[in-house]
């Protein structure tokens, strides 16, 4: 089953995507320009075979759904995503009112 679900992020809405899946879940929160998502995101992958594409994305671990990969704290985030002030350690929701 795909869920979509819009929330409010600073007065702005971003879109959230659950992904039921066998023994997993996709949970993927996306802005115009970037997104974040559970540690199904390959980071490594963007920054080295898809650098050219400039993807701003983030990485969150051991998140269950989209209200905890708001709140938790970034695993990993990709280089393009740095050079919009966005860093690992900083909140989901954080990061994303930086990709608006």
């Amino acid at each position: 089953m795909i869920q979509l679900k819009p929330i409010d992020i600073g007065g702005r809405q971003v879109l959230g995507v659950e992904v039921q899946l066998p023994k997993t879940t996709l949970l993927v929160i996306t802005t115009d320009q970037g997104y974040i998502m559970c540690g199904a995101l390959d980071v490594a992958l963007l920054n080295e075979r898809l650098s050219d594409r400039n993807i701003i994305a983030a990485r969150a671990l051991g998140v269950r759904t989209l209200e905890q990969l708001l709140d938790a704290p970034l695993e990993s985030v990709t280089h393009t995503a740095e050079s919009r002030g966005i860093q690992a350690g900083m909140t989901g929701r954080e990061a994303l009112l930086k990709m608006m």
